[in-house]
């Protein structure tokens, strides 16, 4: 296939762009390469065959009919948006006009060219979304395909709009489209402004880990390259107009996260002032953080034989490993805006 990936700069983007040249496919790589965007992260593949960038807003309707009329894309994968929380609570703006107009635009170009090539049936449109969009559960429960959505922040609203739209679309227009919803990313190339790394830098600098609250809010933790697989084979065989969970099946409480991130810098880098742990510091938690999230993936599963290969004690190692080893990847992205300093707390 021939793919456009949109945020295939970003996180999880370019881990999709790695994973589907890889495998063989052709990809268009579209990204405004804003903050937390950075080419390193797919220059393994920059000299690939299949490979194209295409540096266009998915907010500019007019750049993405051009791409669309250059490179005749069998699918699109929407992975653009903007995600942090924390940035949400500071500037909603941005992420209404990324996530929900730009996902309008990008839906309105992609209708208009799988139109004008006469409405082909293996043509996909797949949204890429969060389990965020569902609120916060209890201490017990898991979020399935047909958990009401219930968002809690400016970020999870903006998803839960541009997933309304993208159903809208498949049923007012019929454009064959497929939803993913997946918990916690984390891995290689992950922007230093979100939780894990963050532990791992601050702990490498001796410098305070901050903790939000008491630490006991939950999350489901996804390595980010099981996840490319899975967003790909929902791609490929997800039926149209289903929806479907991704989950690790690795909860744990953010304190405790954080001490196993510190036992292995621990054993990889220990500290002659004591154990990384002494580093963690409790901070003012975020404005309406949600308790605890889980997903029931058997949909996924069952439907699509999809399962995650790492367990969370594994790609946490991995990814401490990683920032070791790439340390000049990281220390080029420390003065973007943001990097290194609280945001969230406004509220």
């Amino acid at each position: 296939m021939k793919i456009l990936v949109t945020g295939g700069a970003g996180f999880i983007g370019s881990a999709v762009v790695r994973r589907a040249i890889a495998d063989g496919h052709a990809v268009v790589n579209l990204d405004a390469l804003t903050y937390a965007a950075c080419l390193d992260n797919v220059a393994s593949v920059a000299e690939a065959p299949g490979y194209a960038f295409e540096h266009a807003d998915i907010r500019d309707r007019v750049a993405l009919d051009r791409v669309f009329a250059r490179h005749q894309p069998d699918a699109v994968m929407h992975l653009a948006a903007e995600t942090h929380v924390d940035r949400s609570i500071d500037g909603p703006g941005a992420f209404v006009e990324t996530n929900v107009n730009g996902t309008f635009h990008l839906l309105e170009a992609a209708r208009a060219h799988w139109q004008s090539r006469g409405r082909p049936e293996g043509f996909r449109f797949h949204h890429v979304s969060t389990d965020e969009v569902f609120g916060s559960l209890g201490a017990t429960g898991h979020f399935t395909e047909d958990t009401p959505y219930d968002p809690r922040s400016p970020y999870s609203a903006s998803k839960a709009a541009s997933d309304h739209l993208v159903r809208a679309w498949g049923a007012t227009y019929g454009l064959p489209v497929v939803v993913s919803n997946c918990s916690n990313n984390y891995g290689p190339y992950h922007f230093p402004e979100k939780l894990i790394p963050v532990v791992i830098l601050n702990a490498l600098a001796g410098r305070p880990i901050p903790v939000y609250g008491d630490g006991s809010n939950v999350r489901d933790w996804l390595y980010v390259e099981d996840h490319a697989e899975a967003l790909l084979t929902v791609l490929q065989r997800g039926a149209v107009g289903r929806s479907y969970a991704i989950g690790g099946g690795n909860e744990r409480s953010n304190l405790d996260l954080v001490r196993t991130i510190c036992a292995i810098l621990d054993d990889r880098r220990p500290r002659t002032a004591g154990p990384h742990a002494d580093l963690i510091t409790f901070v003012s938690d975020r404005p309406g953080h949600d308790a605890r999230y889980a997903i029931d993936a058997t949909r996924i599963r069952d439907d699509l034989g999809w399962r995650p290969s790492v367990t969370l004690d594994q790609g946490l190692a991995r990814t401490v490993d990683w920032y070791l080893d790439n340390a000049k990847w990281w220390q080029a992205l420390l003065d973007r805006d943001g990097v290194g300093r609280r945001l969230g707390a406004g509220a």
